[in-house]
């Protein structure tokens, strides 16, 4: 890196806290704290849920995820925006008019105890989970980029999140995720930018999303039904609903960004204005993805994108060799597409085809690199400052998803366990002290999980297979609480621990899709609550049964 881009990434970074840090200072009342005063209005609360979910693994693994596999992951999101219309009729005035701190002090007001503190542990592990795996994100590219330890970096990075999220609160959170996630998405567009302009002579914007659909890259809606592949149409449709009314309606992550709202008003604005933007912007990154991956077909990549793998030498000159034809191939394919050859253009998509799947074997072999994909395109191609630009942006966004993640941690943790079961006397400011060490304490979880997460993949797969892990249970807790007013509080703990063990058998024995997971967690555990709850209500006397 040049001197202009160390400038532009420490100043970025540290502005961003210092931000966060004066924009939360003085708040000694929890409600202040916690959830900013309730004061929020629609486009913060838009934005703030939109960079909650953008973290770094949405900029840095999702290009890649394009590259390796094509636009088809956009069918993840297909749900959602059927998801934030039920959820603005739903959830959002129920939790504004019990004016709750957390979704899960609502399930004791509507089941018992043992149901709220059981769904705030589920919510605890895989949010735990999940935001050390977008913590390790922006360790990846410091560690990658200035030759750092992982582990140091992790440290470094975590640490500076931990500043402004335990000194600031969610007014912190929310102000400075409103600028992280539209630096993220400038950075996005420049890179865009670089790649079409970095094309050969000739090589028009048009053509490159002609090669990219002829290599099947733009590969965005599949219609054939299989449970065992995660990115199709129906999985995205009944799948990706699950996951989105799990994640906003019942992550407090989530939900506490809209529980910042002034009215019902502005925060139903914030979640349809997130449900109309959100499918179009993961479209947008997929495309980024879709035209590096168009990009090296005409500049050679490495053989390995991870720089610390070493390769084969025999390898490597196959690789080379292999590229200069496929080069010469993508040239003729864009020629033929101009001359409206249809015979030419065959010939030479099957050969670019047959090329690509050997470089495809090649990389397999040296590395699974997906989440270096990006990352090793801008590092290499992007001009001085703006080398320092994508890298704040990608980091920025991982402090922003890592600080909501932490924030909502300290919140549950002090609402539901310590307010609840430790210390229900605790007041104010002593809360907001107990929230600030809890933040610590998480944070410092995190960090630590986080060293191993480069055993986990895919980053973007890894971090939606946690949460789907346990989505689909909570889902199930909150429709029953929501709409089945006669299901009790002991019936729907069990029903989810039959719910619970479902998930994981089919995620331990079955080669069904993590997409899928969600919906099998969600129906079982309402199919097992309201069959208990019938049981329950036949072994009653008639009796108790009438009253």
């Amino acid at each position: 890196m040049r001197p202009i881009d160390w400038l532009v990434l420490v100043s970025t970074l540290l502005a961003i806290v210092v931000y966060g840090v004066w924009k939360g200072r003085r708040q000694r009342q929890l409600e202040q704290y916690l959830l900013a005063g309730r004061q929020m209005q629609w486009y913060t609360i838009a934005l703030s849920v939109m960079a909650t979910q953008a973290s770094a693994i949405t900029f840095l693994s999702t290009p890649g995820q394009a590259y390796s596999d094509g636009m088809r992951f956009v069918q993840f999101y297909l749900g959602l925006p059927i998801a934030m219309v039920i959820l603005s009729i739903t959830a959002v005035p129920i939790y504004h008019k019990l004016r709750v701190f957390t979704a899960y002090e609502y399930l004791e007001t509507r089941f018992d105890l043992k149901t709220r503190t059981g769904t705030t542990i589920l919510f605890l592990i895989q949010r735990g989970l999940g935001t050390a795996v977008t913590l390790y994100a922006p360790a990846l590219i410091v560690s990658l980029v200035l030759g750092w330890n992982i582990h140091l970096t992790t440290l470094v990075i975590g640490v500076l999140v931990i500043i402004y999220t335990a000194s600031g609160g969610t007014k912190a959170v929310s102000w400075t995720q409103t600028h992280q996630l539209l630096i993220a998405l400038g950075g996005m567009a420049v890179a865009l930018i670089v790649a079409m302009r970095s094309l050969p002579h000739g090589v028009g914007f048009l053509d490159a999303v002609r090669v990219a659909g002829r290599m099947g890259r733009i590969n965005v809606i599949d219609f054939k039904f299989d449970v065992s592949t995660p990115y199709n149409f129906w999985s995205g449709l009944f799948g990706g609903l699950m996951v989105a009314l799990a994640y906003f309606g019942t992550d407090q992550s989530q939900v506490q960004r809209y529980l910042t709202g002034e009215t019902i008003t502005q925060s139903r604005l914030g979640l349809l204005f997130n449900g109309l933007v959100k499918v179009p912007m993961q479209f947008f990154i997929l495309f980024v993805g879709a035209m590096v991956f168009v990009f090296y077909q005409f500049v050679a990549p490495p053989l390995s994108f991870n720089p610390t793998q070493h390769v084969n030498p025999e390898l490597q000159r196959r690789h080379r060799e292999n590229f200069e034809d496929k080069r010469a191939e993508a040239l003729q394919l864009v020629d033929a597409m101009n001359r409206h050859d249809t015979q030419a253009i065959e010939t030479h998509t099957a050969a670019l085809q047959r090329y690509q799947r050997y470089d495809s074997e090649m990389r397999r072999v040296a590395d699974n690199d997906t989440d270096y994909i990006f990352l090793t395109f801008v590092t290499q191609n992007l001009p001085p400052g703006l080398v320092g630009l994508l890298l704040a942006a990608v980091s920025c966004a991982a402090m922003s998803a890592t600080a909501s993640g932490l924030n909502s941690l300290a919140s549950t943790s002090v609402i539901d366990v310590w307010r609840r079961l430790i210390q229900p006397d605790c007041g104010d400011h002593e809360c907001v002290v107990v929230s600030k060490w809890m933040t610590v304490g998480w944070g410092a979880f995190c960090i630590v999980f986080a060293l191993y997460a480069n055993r986990l993949g895919s980053l973007i797969v890894a971090v939606n297979k946690v949460g789907s892990l346990f989505y689909g249970t909570m889902l199930a807790v909150f429709l029953l609480a929501f709409y089945f007013k006669h299901v009790g509080g002991t019936a729907t703990f069990i029903g989810g621990a039959i719910a619970l063990a479902t998930v994981f058998a089919c995620a331990a024995w079955t080669n069904m899709a993590w997409l899928w997971w969600n919906v099998v967690g969600c129906l079982v555990g309402v199919t097992a609550a309201l069959l208990l709850q019938a049981a329950s209500r036949a072994s009653e006397p008639p009796g108790l049964q009438a009253s």
